[in-house]
């Protein structure tokens, strides 16, 4: 039987909570069997004390812990909140309205080429407000699952940095 490590690819069912302003637990999440959590450990971009709380279980094993603000996505950064032109939403000379919903996530680019996601959390006359945020960042998560399975990685997944499917990926043909 293996267990979850470096090159593993890991397969698991959770609920995840978060404590809301009231301090009580909130369900936010949940992977279930149908459609469970998939992830190439050491790999995943996951924070770190997430995987460390899974390294070593087996298949079978359940899991129940909580990570801090500090172990997820660290506190919630009010200079994350950036007002941007907005003509920079412009597609073809024309405003998309639709696209610019509060509460929309988009996907954004920096000068440099990184790609990241952002909320829209305001449209003004000017200027849209986004939340560059995490949309977990500054909460406490709490996680309750099972491990479903872990196997080893194959070549191509760890060259890749992902899991692939049961047909494979694309590129592998």
């Amino acid at each position: 039987m293996t267990a979850i490590g470096e090159k593993t690819v890991v397969t698991i069912t959770y609920d995840l909570s978060v404590t809301d302003e009231n301090q009580q637990k909130v369900l936010v999440e949940s992977a279930e069997a149908d459609a469970p959590m998939e992830f190439l450990f050491g790999m995943s971009g996951l924070p770190l004390e997430f995987e460390s709380q899974l390294a070593g279980k087996n298949p079978g094993d359940s899991f129940t812990f909580s990570l801090t603000p500090e172990q997820a996505y660290g506190d919630y950064d009010e200079q994350a909140l950036v007002e941007i032109p907005k003509d920079v939403f412009m597609i073809d000379g024309k405003f998309d309205g639709e696209m610019l919903e509060v509460g929309n996530f988009l996907p954004m680019a920096d000068n440099e080429g990184n790609h990241m996601q952002a909320k829209v959390v305001e449209v003004g006359d000017e200027v849209v407000k986004m939340d560059f945020n995490h949309p977990l960042a500054g909460m406490e998560m709490h996680f309750n699952g099972l491990v479903a399975s872990v196997r080893p990685a194959t070549a191509v997944e760890i060259d890749h940095g992902h899991v692939h499917g049961p047909d494979g990926h694309a590129d592998d043909k």
